[in-house]
């Protein structure tokens, strides 16, 4: 009776290290969260006063921008997020934020304007396919396809071993 009393006592110990470890595991394994792209402090922003900062300015507390508006370079978008990375996962999003100064035609900054992950716009993605013009050629078509049309004198090759100058 004492040996089952002895494994169950051991069994149960062991149980309990293993939950135990198994809590701080996610823990230790865990990473630190890591910044994506150009993060701009509200610090920063806070220094800049619309009408009398420059181009110069700008540049110079937030650094170069992420990239320019599609169709007005008088945009400049400054993009950034907080992500951590989780094992056999995608990375987990904790924070988004872009943020976007706009110039006028003197250079001089006429707005700024942050926008976070709350002011996205949901996008659905269509599933549909546009075909490309042509023939539809099979795995084997494609396999197959270029062999013999390759070779000397059959515009294959260098210029100097075609006879072509």
């Amino acid at each position: 009776m004492s040996s089952i009393s002895t494994i169950f006592r051991f069994s149960a110990g062991l149980a309990l290290v293993t939950v135990l470890a198994g809590c701080e595991a996610t823990r230790f394994i865990s990473y630190p969260p890591q910044v994506r792209g150009n993060r701009v402090e509200a610090e920063r922003l806070a220094e800049l006063v619309p009408g009398t900062s420059t181009r110069g300015d700008v540049t110079a507390l937030l650094g170069s921008p992420t990239m320019k508006a599609t169709f007005d370079d008088n945009t400049w978008l400054y993009v950034s997020e907080v992500t951590r990375p989780q094992i056999a996962s995608t990375q987990n999003v904790l924070e988004q934020q872009v943020v976007s100064v706009t110039f006028d035609a003197k250079g001089l900054v006429k707005s700024v304007q942050t926008k976070t992950e709350a002011d996205a716009v949901p996008v659905s993605v269509v599933s549909r396919a546009t075909k490309a013009p042509g023939t539809e050629a099979t795995f084997m078509q494609q396999l197959l396809g270029n062999i013999g049309r390759f070779g000397p004198g059959l515009g294959g090759g260098t210029p100097a071993s075609s006879g072509n100058y």
